[in-house]
């Protein structure tokens, strides 16, 4: 499925003639390995989403693809506004989004943590494949549209505006979970990751596997001298972390690259 989804994305790339400023597709049919209830979905999160203002068919590498273009210009502008934030509002595609739900949910995680939200899509997707799904966002106005896109889908991702750095994780009940962190090293993440992780340590009621997806970036110029796992190898070797896959996939940010986003799963136990 993430080789199909990149072989799409890249000739969709090539041949695009639009001029939206973020611009991705799903597939308007289901694929074997997506269910059709899932997929139909994904494409309602699109349709009722505000950041998308157009959407039209298109037969991509052979697959019939529904293409949704929009604008987060409004939304990354306020992104950037608060001192604790670490990147400024790019999102993953929500195809991407939901296959990174589906492999947390396979690889046996329970809830699935998603630090630095943006419109909820990941915590959205998570919420579908049957994990509990938290958002933590700290900008009010992507939390306004999270809320708005919730109501319109009758969809519950339990949404929270906070500070990632000082919010207290054990009100969220955790057993098993998977957290992802929202944010390139070199943007930021870094500092966001390590204080997301000293605050988790303090969860001592958790004594099974605890996870951490990062999302890393394969740009030589971002990367600099920390060029392992998308730049977070000084994060993961610190903490002790196990790393287990990367997964790349297409994002809003590297649309017109000929490399993805790598997603960065990594576990390690708490004591």
């Amino acid at each position: 499925m993430v080789n199909k989804l990149i072989q799409i994305k890249r000739e969709f790339s090539k041949h695009y003639s639009g001029s939206a400023h973020i611009q991705e597709l799903i597939p308007t049919f289901s694929p074997t390995e997506i269910e059709q209830n899932h997929l139909e979905l994904l494409h309602t999160f699109a349709k009722k989403n505000p950041i998308y203002f157009n959407s039209y068919e298109e037969k991509i590498a052979g697959i019939n693809c529904t293409i949704y273009e929009g604008d987060i210009n409004e939304y990354w502008l306020n992104s950037i506004k608060h001192g604790s934030s670490c990147q400024p509002f790019y999102p993953t595609w929500i195809i991407s989004a939901y296959i990174l739900a589906l492999i947390s949910k396979r690889m046996g995680f329970r809830e699935l943590v998603d630090i630095g939200s943006g419109d909820g899509r990941i915590s959205f997707c998570a919420s579908i494949v049957g994990l509990d799904s938290h958002s933590i966002e700290i900008d009010d106005g992507l939390i306004a549209l999270q809320k708005l896109i919730s109501e319109k889908i009758n969809q519950n991702f339990n949404l929270r505006c906070e500070d990632a750095l000082t919010f207290d994780y054990s009100e969220l009940s955790l057993t098993k979970p998977l957290f992802f962190i929202g944010g390139l090293p070199q943007m930021g993440g870094d500092i966001l990751a390590t204080g997301v992780i000293e605050k988790i340590k303090s969860l001592s009621h958790i004594s099974k596997d605890l996870g951490m997806v990062f999302a890393g970036t394969n740009s030589k110029r971002q990367l600099s001298n920390n060029q392992n796992h998308g730049g977070w190898n000084e994060i993961i070797t610190h903490n002790h972390l196990n790393f287990i896959n990367t997964v790349s996939l297409p994002t809003v940010w590297t649309f017109d690259q000929e490399s993805e986003t790598p997603y960065i799963f990594t576990k390690f136990k708490l004591h």
